[in-house]
């Protein structure tokens, strides 16, 4: 149940329009709910401010249905991130109104409304074409949580001024998030140029030495550049998830 679904909840108590057993009633799955196969937390929406996100990868299309069902029960937006397009179909045959985010891997139910209390916009920059479905995964998550986002795509430094062609861009946004393989030099280079907080994010994109991801994210955690912090490999919606809550604060 989401904040301002409890708020209304409780004023309709206070004004005699609900009774308490009514109201009891309404909130005897909290904080969570046992589906056998999941426990769905619908306390997060009032710790975190946004509901539990679902993790498709590992679990079977009917559960991940039934986790949806249960969340959009009682939230206005439903995610599940790495989402494949076999799972998707297999979603909209029992949810129709579910939307797919073909790029990004992400299943969403409502729409993206702006949050009064994001201030300012998301800039997800990603140094290859490569990169563009991790650095969606944090695009659509921060749309998600209410933010403004911008994209800038394939600007990477074997050819930067590619780069530089934006800089008015960079200055713009609230928060950076910087999507790159290979080596992970982009995020240095934007940490040096802005006095922003850069969010960065290695991808497994790259050849042999690569890594899998391993270079990228050793290059960014060993960036000069201050400012930055760094999450885990392809962890776009981590990303997205706290450039969100950095626009909030």
């Amino acid at each position: 149940m989401e904040r301002e679904a409890l708020a209304q909840l409780l004023e309709s108590v206070r004004l005699g329009e609900m009774d308490v057993e009514e109201a009891l009633q309404r909130l005897r799955e909290l904080p969570f709910e046992d589906l056998g196969y999941a426990k769905v937390d619908h306390h997060r929406a009032l710790r975190k401010n946004f509901p539990e996100v679902i993790f498709c990868q590992g679990k079977a299309p009917e559960h991940v249905i039934g986790i949806i069902n249960s969340i959009r029960a009682r939230s206005s937006v439903v995610l599940a991130t790495r989402a494949t397009p076999g799972l998707y179909a297999a979603v909209a045959a029992e949810v129709p109104e579910a939307a797919y985010h073909e790029q990004a891997g992400i299943i969403r139910l409502g729409e993206f409304k702006l949050d009064p209390a994001s201030r300012g916009s998301v800039l997800v920059i990603s140094a290859g074409t490569a990169d563009i479905s991790v650095a969606e995964e944090a695009a659509i998550t921060a749309q998600a949580a209410g933010c403004q986002v911008e994209r800038l795509y394939d600007v990477g430094v074997a050819g930067i001024h590619r780069l530089l062609a934006h800089l008015e861009l960079l200055d713009d946004a609230r928060v950076l998030i910087v999507v790159a393989g290979m080596e992970g030099a982009l995020a240095s280079v934007v940490g040096g140029l802005v006095d922003k907080p850069v969010i960065a994010v290695p991808t497994s994109v790259g050849y042999g030495a690569s890594f899998n991801g391993l270079a990228a994210l050793l290059g960014m955690l060993n960036s000069y550049a201050s400012g930055l912090v760094v999450v885990n490999i392809d962890n776009g919606f981590g990303a997205g998830y706290f450039a969100a809550m950095l626009t909030k604060m």
